[in-house]
């Protein structure tokens, strides 16, 4: 096989290295591949002990030059990393991964042009599985890993045929074609950002393939902090994963949808604008994500822009507009605080799949329609996901 580079981000990830830096210099097929880390966060050490060990497994690594003030985000750690690496492929990693036997020639038998391949996790039971995964218990803990258990179940499944279509973290494809489509979006800066991509790979028409013969063993949520290991970790995560999944329906207009076996499903983006009367600030809240414009008493959007700025990368001076304010939007929902209900809260986050399951005729346009106590005006149905391809 080709060498490739193996993107590794670590924030304060320390305990997890230890064990997944010597598992992909034992385990992969060419012990040649580039193993580059970035440096997000250090409170533990990694530092130090990469220092100490880079000669020993041959690993480069950059450190935030920004350490200790701000996060330089996930997504942008990726990218520095294949930015930096001097191969033509290279595989997303997680630090909390410990890499089976073969597992990086296995995903690359089926690289090719347009594709993206992404290992098959082997976790302890720990989240539901819907069949994308393998769950069998080889250690809650790097320090409790069973190796040798772990070693021996990856070689009585190296002759697996089976292949599906979905993608989850490790993945591998082609550095050309990662920077052609504009690499990870950084509004999704601490969380979403393989979800967004994986968005933005569909609609260019990349082939997603899993092999099950391409084993890792994934401790799962532990850069979360999750599961007892750091409770204010696990607390910031959870912040920023909603800040996160705020920006993520901004863009799409959606939530993060998929098939049980992880191939991503995009919604059709529509241009809407919302047209809100007799509402309170909390009402604003929890619906300007899920639309390009909202038109709204100047009083009440002004405070929201207010509160809300620092918090989103997108121009909410631009998206919040005076009630009386042209309407430019395709879609108009007009929605009267005194009558919005929990039901046509729904309607408007299903909203998309609403107008892709109707059918309108040219005479339709300019008409009103009703949905609960929507009202609905479609001046035009164009759709816009596309267009989100590049960064």
């Amino acid at each position: 096989m080709d060498k490739i580079t193996f993107c590794i981000p670590s924030k304060s990830n320390l305990r997890y290295l230890k064990t997944c830096i010597p598992s992909i210099r034992k385990n992969a097929y060419r012990d040649d591949h580039e193993i580059i880390v970035f440096v997000d966060q250090d409170e533990d050490g990694t530092i130090k002990w990469l220092d100490e060990v880079k000669d020993q497994y041959d690993i480069q690594y950059y450190v935030n030059p920004k350490l200790g003030e701000e996060l330089f985000g996930i997504g942008r750690a990726y990218d520095y990393c294949i930015a930096h690496s001097t191969t033509d492929i290279f595989m997303i990693f997680h630090a909390d991964m410990m890499l089976g036997k073969h597992a990086d020639l296995k995903a690359y038998n089926h690289l090719k042009e347009k594709t993206v391949v992404c290992s098959t996790r082997v976790e302890p039971p720990l989240h539901p599985n819907a069949g994308e995964k393998i769950l069998l218990d080889f250690g809650m803990w790097p320090e409790e890993f069973k190796e040798e258990e772990f070693d021996k179940y990856v070689e009585s499944q190296l002759e697996e045929t089976k292949t599906t279509e979905g993608i989850f973290a490790p993945w591998m494809m082609y550095k050309e074609e990662f920077f052609a489509i504009g690499g990870h979006d950084p509004i999704m800066h601490s969380c979403r950002e393989d979800s967004d991509i994986f968005n933005r790979m569909l609609l260019a028409e990349f082939n997603f393939i899993q092999p099950w013969n391409s084993l890792v063993y994934h401790l799962t949520g532990r850069g979360a902090g999750s599961f007892g290991g750091d409770e204010e970790r696990h607390k910031q995560w959870q912040r920023d994963m909603n800040k996160s999944t705020l920006e993520f329906i901004r863009k799409w207009g959606s939530t993060v949808k998929h098939t049980p076996l992880m191939k991503p499903i995009v919604t059709s983006k529509y241009d809407i604008g919302l047209i809100l009367k007799n509402i309170k600030e909390n009402i604003i809240q929890a619906l300007e994500p899920w639309c390009s414009n909202v038109y709204v008493d100047p009083l009440l959007g002004q405070n929201y822009i207010y509160n809300e700025d620092k918090n989103t990368s997108f121009d909410l001076k631009e998206k919040i507009k005076p009630l009386d304010n042209e309407k430019q939007n395709q879609i108009l929902v007009e929605i009267d605080g005194n009558k919005f209900t929990q039901q046509d809260y729904q309607y408007i986050q299903q909203l998309p799949e609403i107008l892709d399951n109707s059918t309108f005729l040219e005479e339709d346009y300019g008409d009103e329609f009703e949905v609960g106590n929507l009202r609905l005006t479609i001046i035009a149905t164009d759709t816009f996901e596309k267009d989100l391809i590049k960064i």
